[in-house]
């Protein structure tokens, strides 16, 4: 039997660990676990991960880069209504959906894990120049860089909410009123 291809293996980490975080924090999981889980040796994760910074960042980066895909595939779709009250909706809830994969980075950048700190700003920075190029095209009512901050600003909040299971907010219902006051206040071009 051949062995596994690098890629392969790269993979196979990755969606253990991200299997892990369903059930705990990336705090609590050891490399060790991780290894023995993924059924590889420590030797072969240190080999495509030299820490667990970089598991974090390859895990997250996945989840964004799904993200920016589809946010571009959705917009530039000319089949779709892709107007600024139906972006934001777009934008809120799948931030909104994905935020556990975001809440280990805010935890070890907010105790001080500078490399982590430095690498969600600018995955933030690129994400926000996206979002405000989006709102550009839609509107010129607003500025498109203060818009994409206020809506990932939102969707944090948004997240954190939802998180603790705050039963006095309910998201859905938050974000159908946001995109219809948007639509209300900004029309479509």
């Amino acid at each position: 039997m051949a062995a596994p291809r690098k890629e392969d293996v790269r993979s196979l980490i990755v969606s253990t660990a991200e299997k892990l975080l369903e059930e705990k924090p990336f705090s609590e999981i050891s490399l060790s676990q991780l290894a023995s889980e993924a059924g590889i040796s420590k030797g072969t994760l240190y080999y495509h991960f030299k820490n667990k910074n970089e598991l974090l960042f390859a895990i997250t980066d996945k989840y964004l880069d799904e993200q920016w895909t589809e946010l571009c595939q959705w917009t530039d779709n000319a089949d779709k209504d892709t107007s600024l009250h139906r972006l934001v909706r777009y934008v809120l809830e799948r931030d909104v959906a994905g935020v556990k994969l975001r809440l280990p980075l805010f935890y070890d950048a907010m105790i001080g894990n500078e490399e982590i700190r430095t690498h969600l700003i600018r995955r933030y920075q690129c994400f926000a120049s996206l979002i405000a190029k989006k709102i550009s095209e839609r509107t010129d009512k607003v500025s498109g860089e203060y818009f994409s901050w206020l809506l990932l600003l939102l969707s944090d909040g948004l997240s954190m909410h939802q998180t603790i299971q705050n039963d006095h907010l309910d998201t859905e219902k938050f974000i159908s009123q946001t995109a219809a006051y948007i639509e209300q206040f900004f029309p479509k071009k």
